[in-house]
């Protein structure tokens, strides 16, 4: 049995010894052709890869940060621009005009748009969601008398009615332009303002700006509206033509209607018209009697309750430099007047009706811009007729 053991396993042992020796030369052989020096090989380094892949997507947060800054620049840069140009405009523009009209030309002068309400009068859109339209004309009577010493309204407003329908006359406004004023960085909206000039007087007004550019000219050409516009416009030189012109009473009639589009008081509206007043007069007026007095019974005409959005108050000029405050509490109706326009005082002193009409007219900083601006664009469109014509027109 041990021989026939013996013998069964011989013949595996030189297989297992041949399959060994063939496994350890295929193992060397591979091993050599690896470590042949005509054979290509990669020796890959992890470190150095991870940081070429993080320099690459680096580089690319880079750019891509650096293209959404250059765009976002762009983009404001452009929007800025765009202002600018559309700021030079008057924010009210006649776009029913058709193509073939002359009027309706880009180097012509953009008039306001003057539509009708549903009692047929004619109003100018204001852009405000919360007074939506002015009037294009108003009629006002002569409050202020040609004689006598200022009188400040009494406390009791009921004191102070005046019906129109008892007035010896009345005469008729025009609108000359109108803005929203603001307040703070927030650009809270206030009231809406308009300038009004008597219309008889508006040929005065005209003559006069006319011959501030060509003293020889009946009416202004384009170049010379240009250069009657940036001189309104500069802060120097528009204070410098408006005091002149008040000086000598022109306009002789105007007023300033101011219609609040929020909720407010006469105590906050009286806190800036003192501001306004105090801004622009001569320093000499701080110790003058007369001046402070006129201060004093300025602040007394305010001395009264809440004002509601939408109600007028009226800030009228005459051509003694005047000033008469009217308000319209909306209440003249339900009285049986068919006005509710109530005269609240009139100051004598005529640095302060000459300080409020600057604060709106001239200078570096104005109480509306927009305002400001589109009064300036209804200066223009008075230059570009023949003296005389508009209120012929407006009549």
């Amino acid at each position: 049995m041990f021989r026939r053991a013996a013998f069964r396993q011989l013949p595996c042992q030189p297989y297992l010894a041949g399959a060994s020796r063939t496994s350890r030369r295929t193992l060397i052989s591979r091993r050599a052709a690896r470590d042949s020096p005509g054979r290509v090989h990669e020796q890959l380094n992890l470190d150095q890869l991870s940081r070429q892949s993080y320099d690459y997507h680096r580089k690319r947060q880079i750019f891509l940060i650096c293209g959404t800054v250059a765009g976002t620049v762009s983009f404001i840069y452009t929007a800025w621009k765009l202002k600018k140009e559309l700021d030079k405009r008057p924010t009210l523009l006649d776009s029913s005009l058709p193509s073939t009209d002359p009027l309706s030309r880009s180097d012509a002068i953009a008039r306001k748009v003057v539509v009708h309400d549903e009692e047929g009068r004619e109003v100018v859109p204001t852009g405000n969601s919360t007074v939506k339209e002015f009037p294009r004309t108003i009629q006002l009577p002569s409050y202020a008398s040609s004689s006598g010493p200022s009188h400040p309204a009494p406390l009791d407003p009921a004191a102070t009615v005046v019906d129109q329908t008892t007035s010896s006359s009345l005469d008729d406004y025009t609108l000359a332009g109108l803005g929203l004023r603001t307040v703070s960085f927030l650009g809270i909206q206030v009231y809406v303002v308009g300038f009004y000039i008597a219309t008889a007087d508006i040929a005065a007004l005209q003559s006069a700006l006319v011959k501030k550019v060509n003293p020889i000219a009946t009416t202004l050409v384009p170049g010379e509206r240009e250069q009657l516009r940036a001189a309104l416009l500069d802060p120097a030189t528009s204070e410098e033509i408006w005091r002149e012109l008040l000086d000598k009473g022109i306009p002789a009639r105007s007023a300033f209607r101011v219609v609040p589009v929020r909720d407010t008081d006469f105590h906050h509206l009286r806190d800036g018209f003192v501001r306004a007043i105090q801004a622009r007069s001569p320093p000499a007026s701080g110790g003058d009697d007369g001046f402070g007095e006129a201060m004093r019974a300025f602040r007394a005409l305010f001395n009264r309750g809440s004002v509601p959005k939408r109600k007028e108050l009226l800030l009228i000029r005459d051509g003694q430099g005047r000033l008469s405050v009217v308000y319209d509490d909306g209440r003249g109706a339900k009285e049986g007047r068919p006005e509710g326009r109530q005269l609240l005082g009139t100051i004598e002193d005529e640095r302060i009706s000459r300080a409020l009409w600057l604060n709106y007219l001239a200078g570096t900083k104005v109480a509306s811009e927009p305002a400001r601006k589109n009064i300036v664009e209804g200066m223009m469109e008075f230059v570009e007729r023949p003296v005389g014509t508009v209120a012929a027109q407006v009549v």
